[in-house]
């Protein structure tokens, strides 16, 4: 093509454009719409979500703020407890019979364990079950679930573990701080005590009775802590209660001297158990209470449920010729007889309803402390014999025999007695001499107590400044309970039942008792020996109950075994009460020098 033909072509088509734009047929050039579809739909949705961010801050901020101020304040606010310690258990001279100590807890977070791989060195759990004594196969089954967020690996640890579970190190295992239980006087005491559990909540004894008033509340600190766990501000302080005390009527010099002598009377009479119960005649307090066989407070894992048993308030028994003061001085209060009447005991045996009453020999005439003096089952049968039933019957009601001693102690039994509406003249005459009924060591001491204090009963205490203020009851004359307990003075003389009882230097007073013990049908082999006494006679102080259950030696009366541990006791008492002697000679205070040195 020529040069001049392609330069003609453009113009060729310019001239149809102008000759369309005449004909009307031409479109015009438009400029781009700005509101196009894309455009609106972007705006709309942008709207959309602006509105929709609104609404949301609306609802939350205005509407239902509270959720997300407590996701917030689960993040940032801690509570936190200032531990509190239980009360302190003291004697009545201030000395500390229970204690809190500070003590650590192990305990694990199994989704942080997992988290950690923290199962994955198993030579470190390994490790930690030898120092707890646990099967480490047990240990790791225990925090094997991820969804458990706490578990507790062991309680109340010493130090030394506590350090070794530090240094080992395992992701997820912590320690946290609590408080641990001690008994500085172990087995001592233990029956008197009891124990807590691992939550430091009383099980047994003093700890059970008065759990309420030994546990305090904690004083909570809210606060809010930082992304670093520091706190940066206190949002709120409670104070809690205060743990209180409490002083024991116990004296625990006198407690370990009781403790000491039942426990080798058990070793050496080869006994079952034995209880011991020391009571301040004027006041009713105990000072003493101790029983055999007993256990460690502190130490309770192979502790058999035998020996927790507060055996001086649960174990009843037929006390025997104990009781037999009580017929004398029911006889007395009744005037059936004075205090200067002779009893005839030939030939000394009877029968009554078919059955025997017998004295280990014919006593023949004897007057009332005789009848105390040589334990006479007919003297005592005669008494019982000369007043209605139900004046004796009455009167062990009167003294407390068949009711509760005043203490509260957890698991104190008031008796046994069967009340029935005929009684043979048989049952009357063993009811004088300790059997048909069934009584503790504790109501035992409670009587010879009231005996005592000149017949005035008082209800027995355990905790001092805790009680109200109980006025005692008049159940005896006083001129009859002075007459008695000089009678019952003869049987710690010489030729007496009692002999063995005696405390150079001072007077005392008691009587033995030596019963069998009931069993399906009857009565078998076994023996419970039992002395009962008050001391010193010029001037009464204490009652004492000495028990000796079971005795399997040589020995099985009461004058042989229970009366000189009631000895032993009385004397170390007297001392720590500084009683003066009331009964020195120059054969006395030689009898004494040897009696301290043995």
């Amino acid at each position: 093509m020529t040069v001049a033909a392609t330069l003609q072509k453009p113009r060729k088509r310019n001239g149809n454009r102008k000759a369309n734009a005449k004909n009307g047929q031409a479109k015009p050039k438009l400029a781009p719409s700005f509101l196009q579809w894309r455009f609106l739909l972007v705006l709309a949705c942008v709207i959309f979500v602006f509105v929709a961010l609104a609404a949301r801050a609306a609802f939350i901020q205005v509407i239902q703020p509270d959720d997300l101020i407590e996701h917030g304040d689960n993040r940032t606010i801690r509570v936190r407890d200032i531990p509190s310690y239980r009360g302190l258990i003291t004697d009545r001279n201030g000395q500390q019979l229970a204690v809190s100590v500070p003590a650590q807890a192990i305990y694990a977070d199994p989704k942080i364990i997992h988290d950690n791989a923290a199962l994955d060195d198993l030579r470190r759990w390994d490790a930690l079950g030898e120092v707890l004594n646990i099967d480490p196969k047990k240990l790791v089954k225990r925090v094997s679930n991820p969804k458990r967020r706490f578990v507790y690996i062991q309680r109340q640890i010493t130090p030394a573990v506590a350090k070794f579970v530090e240094q080992l190190k395992i992701p997820g295992v912590f320690l946290r701080n609590e408080a641990k239980r001690y008994y500085p006087a172990g087995e001592t005491s233990a029956h008197i005590l009891g124990f807590t559990d691992v939550d430091d909540k009383g099980i047994e004894g003093i700890e059970r009775l008065y759990n309420k008033w030994l546990t305090g509340t904690p004083d909570k600190r809210r606060i809010r802590r930082d992304a670093n766990n520091r706190q940066v501000e206190i949002l709120e302080q409670e104070a809690g209660k205060k743990a209180q005390d409490i002083k024991l009527t116990i004296d625990q010099r006198i407690q370990a001297i009781a403790y000491r002598e039942i426990k080798e009377a058990t070793v050496l009479y080869q006994a079952t158990s034995a209880s011991v119960v020391v009571v301040d005649v004027h006041t009713g307090e105990i000072l003493a209470l101790a029983n055999t066989p007993s256990y460690n407070p502190n130490n309770r894992s192979t502790v058999s449920s035998y020996r927790v048993r507060n055996r001086a308030i649960t174990d009843a028994f037929e006390p025997g010729s104990v009781l037999k003061p009580l017929a004398v001085i029911a006889a007395l209060e009744n005037e059936s007889y004075e205090s200067d009447s002779i009893i005839d005991t030939s030939p000394g045996w009877k029968r009554l309803g078919g059955s025997r009453v017998e004295d280990s020999r014919n006593l023949g005439e004897i007057s009332l402390s005789e009848v105390l003096k040589y334990s006479s089952n007919m003297g005592i049968s005669e008494l019982a014999l000369s007043m209605p039933k139900e004046v004796l019957i009455d009167f062990y009601y009167n003294l407390g025999l068949m009711s509760d001693t005043g203490t509260n102690m957890v698991g104190e039994e008031d008796g046994i007695f069967h009340e029935r509406s005929r009684w043979s003249q048989h049952e009357i005459a063993t009811l004088s001499f300790g059997y048909n009924i069934s009584v503790t060591a504790m109501q035992l001491a409670r009587v010879y107590a009231t005996i005592a204090n000149g017949g005035m009963k008082r209800p027995l205490s355990i905790v001092k400044d805790m009680n109200a203020e109980v006025y005692p009851d008049r159940v005896i004359s006083e001129q009859v309970a002075h007459d008695v307990l000089l009678m019952m003075e003869t049987v710690t003389e010489k030729g007496g039942s009692g002999y063995k009882a005696r405390v150079p230097g001072y007077r005392v007073a008691g009587k033995t008792g030596t019963s069998k013990k009931a069993v399906a049908g009857g009565y078998g082999e076994e023996y419970v020996n039992i002395f009962a006494g008050i001391a010193p006679v010029s001037d009464p102080q204490i009652a004492v109950v000495v028990l000796i259950n079971e005795p399997g030696g040589d020995f099985y009366y009461a004058g042989d075994t229970a009366a000189p541990v009631f000895s032993k006791v009385v004397s170390n008492t007297l001392q720590m009460l500084n009683t003066p002697p009331d009964a020195m000679s120059v054969d006395v205070v030689l009898e004494r020098q040897l009696h301290a040195g043995r």
